[in-house]
């Protein structure tokens, strides 16, 4: 349990807090509703108690239940926005760095929470949009006089200034949808559903990695969904008594006729309630504006092409150089190519180091936009310029802590090594200009690839870190392990031919290309026991189904003891 607090606890208790009050709104709105004396003919006209004309009636109001999720809906699309205003989390980054790592992390789970609070959105706009069809329906009947005498007396009220009457269906003979179509709440109501549905079905996973930009196009609905929101709630279909005249519903429920005779019962007065959704949403809104200005600005700056190259595996390498750009190890940037496409946006880590004069990409061939991109650069004559590119960045992520840890354990998958490409050229400038601010004592780096060109661009830099190793007497501070997932008869036989070669084969390293998998308890198990006593920052950029086991690991090896070796997981995320 200790172990599992290392590494989750704030995480767990961010989310208690935000689950605790979805459920404070939802049960204090539920209440406000279900008992508040202002809406007793409201939820009797649609709840009555009695059947009438063979019609049975509502069994319950709907009423609370379309109120309360409508207050949870407004706390979360405040929310919603805020996790993806990325000059906004950077700049909350830089401010946290006072603070313990923990904190600092949590910002690194931002698309995680988006995700959370987009599910909460979907099931309360579900039960808000059922709830308000039902009332609908009993509006409608209530209208007809199919429930009881109250239900109808209260119906029948006429619009004097738009204060007296209580159903907002003013006439005998109308279809609910025909209702649900014509009214602001009912259009918006329809307009924000539907753009919702898009929006989520076409952010589930296999859409978004095999159709980028199905997914890219319709999540712009959520400008749509943001208009019907703040208009949605314009037409105050819920209406609740007037305090004024005093009318005592308890007493003059069973007098209607007497309604406006006697001073007891005057006509009750009925006003729609005042739009709030709009105050909720206005703020994140101008901070999205705010972030779309700032990449406007930043796409409209020239950005210039330093080097192009084309790596094996159908691997691009960009080297772009942009005045006054300035960036920390593992960040990333977003770069749009309007040659390909005015508006899609698209991110990528860098790979250079903050001490280079120039900031780098590498871009794997993994959808249409980039399989375009390559194309266009492969027939460029060389030493010309590129396309023109727009660059919006940088941001960080998880790897920018990664020299605030004693021992660090870097692993990548694939395309997935570009961060730590980053931070291993940093470290050798270091080294090179025997930076004294150097905290990290060790670090362990694991790449796990499919096939063997992968490596050949990366290979040179890790032969560059073991001469400078070798020079400085420091072989031990880098322990690297270059695994091979996926290889044919070809390697296995040269193995047995030459088994005891002093470079890989592979890589023409000397550190032996492993083939399979690691065995992470091993690795971590090694870890532990030469590090007895430090903190160690494992770090991942990679799939999700490595990412839980890395994190699985962290929690199994870490020591509840502060003396001793604990273990904290960071992923990147996109």
């Amino acid at each position: 349990m200790g172990n599992w607090i290392i590494n989750h606890g704030l995480t767990a208790f961010i989310l208690v807090v935000w689950m605790g009050i979805n459920i404070f709104l939802f049960v204090w709105f539920y209440l406000f509703y279900d008992l508040g004396e202002r809406f007793f003919y409201t939820r009797h006209l649609l709840g009555v108690s009695e059947v009438i004309l063979s019609h049975p009636p509502p069994p319950q109001s709907a009423l609370a239940w379309a109120r309360a999720p409508a207050a949870v809906l407004n706390f979360n699309c405040l929310l919603i926005l805020l996790p993806v205003c990325r000059n906004l989390l950077s700049l909350f980054r830089g401010s946290f760095v006072c603070c313990g790592r923990s904190m600092r992390k949590q910002l690194d789970k931002n698309l995680s929470f988006h995700k959370l609070v987009a599910y909460m959105i979907a099931l309360m706009t579900a039960v808000h949009m059922i709830a308000h069809l039902l009332n609908v329906e009993w509006y409608n009947n209530s209208r007809q006089g199919v429930y009881d005498k109250l239900s109808t007396a209260l119906s029948n009220l006429e619009d004097t200034k738009n204060t007296t009457y209580l159903n907002p269906i003013r006439i005998t003979d109308l279809i609910p949808t025909y209702f649900v179509f014509t009214t602001i709440a009912g259009l918006t109501g329809v307009i924000i559903t539907l753009a919702l549905i898009l929006i989520i079905t076409s952010s589930m996973e296999v859409i978004r990695r095999s159709y980028f930009e199905v997914f890219w196009y319709t999540h712009h609905l959520f400008i749509i969904f943001f208009a019907g929101l703040v208009f949605h709630g314009a037409g105050r279909i819920v209406r609740s008594q007037n305090s004024e005249p005093a009318h005592d519903a308890t007493f003059c429920k069973d007098r209607t006729e007497d309604w406006g005779k006697i001073p007891e019962c005057p006509i009750p007065q009925f006003s729609g309630g005042f739009p709030q959704t709009w105050m909720y949403v206005i703020g994140p809104m101008v901070l999205y504006l705010c972030e779309r200005l700032i990449r406007f600005i930043r796409y409209m700056q020239t950005v210039r092409y330093r080097k192009i190259v084309m790596r094996p595996s159908k691997v691009l390498e960009l080297q772009l150089m942009k005045r006054g750009f300035k960036m920390e190890v593992g960040q990333y940037v977003f770069l749009n190519c309007p040659a390909i496409s005015q508006l899609e946006w698209h991110p990528f880590t860098m790979t250079s180091a903050p001490e280079e004069d120039f900031f780098s990409v590498h871009i794997r061939s993994a959808g249409d936009w980039t399989d375009k991109l390559i194309e266009i650069m492969q027939q460029l004559p060389e030493g010309a310029q590129g396309p023109k590119m727009g660059v919006d960045g940088p941001f960080g992520t998880a790897s920018e802590d990664v020299f605030d840890y004693e021992v660090s354990m870097l692993v990548g998958a694939g395309i997935g090594v570009t961060p730590f490409a980053s931070i291993l050229k940093s470290i050798w400038y270091k080294f090179k200009e025997s930076n004294p601010k150097l905290r990290t004592r060790k670090i362990y780096f694991y790449w796990l690839c499919r096939e063997t060109h992968a490596f050949e661009w990366f290979a040179d830099l890790l032969q560059v870190l073991e001469k400078e190793m070798d020079e400085r007497g420091m072989v031990d501070f880098l322990t690297y392990k270059l695994y091979l997932t996926k290889w044919d008869d070809g390697h296995v036989n040269h193995i047995k031919v030459y088994p005891d070669t002093d470079v890989d084969m592979v890589t023409g390293l000397r550190q032996q290309t492993n083939y399979g998998r690691p065995n992470w308890d091993k690795e971590f198990e090694q870890v532990r026991k030469e590090n007895p006593t430090s903190v160690v920052g494992t770090f991942l950029c990679g799939p999700e189904a490595l990412g839980e086991v890395l994190a699985k690991k962290c929690g199994k090896y870490s020591d509840v003891d502060p003396r001793k070796t604990k273990f904290y997981f960071n992923k990147e995320n996109f």
